[in-house]
């Protein structure tokens, strides 16, 4: 038998019990606000630190006191749902991993996309689900996780149907379309160019203050996220508890409550490194995700978006 994360079917696609049903089904509902910043990608693709810079710049590098803080000001809609995510002081950003069709959409709001190259989304997906202990995936494979990448049978999606749907809006004037790649190779302009579209005053005091652009670069450095993430632990809810309860068969080595309750056994904030999937594919995995990659994107440029980067063509 396949293994597999632990999902159910939400409004018609797949969510862990990390998302409890109310909150997602707020968060598909909800209506922006006129002003309202959206961070959105797929998972694993550079958003958490595209939060972090956002933050930054909005606090003046003035990086969070904790996690509690950084949360409330830039809350994931489909965890907390509409009624907490609604930012009750701004500037503020929410973060969401919709796909276009199913993000709450206004002309009156902003939206960061951030996409990163489907191998190192792969890698970087694999562990993050094998590490929540709430997926029940803990003793999963890389190769187990291929199978359901490769056919979009994960959390949020297909990442092909998951990227194309927003790279269409990519010109769109209220929405920055952004590269994990890009970030990493020049984080600089970057933070220039986020700020810009953030709104005139904010690109107008990184001229004011010569200095800001590497407070920012300093706060939303790998090692000072990884101090405020990694030692992050998810909130436990009883649908999920219920949830995990109805796997103790495949998880009989570890009682349900120390399942549930257990902390992410790995990093959130990981490596953050380009290139993570040469060591993890083979080379007929390489060859399958090629053919993939030919079939969803047919009649799209969308790879060139890593014309620049190294990964096989």
């Amino acid at each position: 038998m396949a293994v597999r994360p632990l999902t159910r079917m939400i409004e018609g696609m797949p969510w862990s019990h990390y998302f409890p049903e109310q909150c997602v089904r707020s968060a598909l509902a909800y209506q922006p606000l006129p002003g309202d910043v959206f961070i959105v990608s797929y998972p694993k693709c550079g958003t958490t630190w595209l939060q972090y810079i956002v933050y930054n710049i909005y606090s003046g590098g003035v990086p969070p006191r904790n996690r509690e803080q950084f949360w409330d000001n830039t809350p994931f809609l489909e965890m907390r749902g509409a009624e907490r995510s609604v930012l009750r002081s701004k500037p503020g950003a929410i973060k969401t991993h919709l796909p276009f069709d199913r993000q709450p959409y206004s002309p009156q709001a902003k939206y960061l996309y951030i996409t990163r190259n489907p191998f190192d989304c792969c890698v970087s997906y694999y562990y993050h689900t094998k590490h929540l202990p709430g997926y029940c995936f803990g003793q999963a494979t890389f190769d187990d996780f291929f199978e359901l990448f490769i056919t979009g049978d994960v959390e949020f999606g297909d990442y092909f149907d998951h990227l194309l749907s927003w790279y269409e809006h990519r010109s769109d004037p209220n929405v920055l379309f952004l590269t994990y790649e890009e970030l990493k190779g020049d984080t600089s302009a970057a933070v220039v160019k986020i700020a810009g579209f953030l709104g005139n005053e904010y690109a107008a005091r990184l001229c004011r203050e010569p200095t800001l652009v590497d407070r920012i670069l300093e706060a939303a450095a790998l090692g000072n996220m990884k101090k405020v993430f990694n030692s992050c632990d998810f909130p436990v809810t009883e649908e999920q508890k219920a949830a995990c309860i109805k796997e103790q068969e495949r998880q009989a080595a570890a009682s349900v409550e120390d399942l549930v309750r257990r902390p992410m056994t790995g990093e959130f904030v990981r490596k953050g490194a380009v290139g993570d999937w040469k060591g993890h594919f083979s080379p007929v995995q390489v060859q399958r995700m090629l053919e993939r990659i030919r079939v969803k994107t047919a009649g799209s440029d969308v790879m060139d978006l890593w014309k620049d980067v190294d990964i096989p063509r």
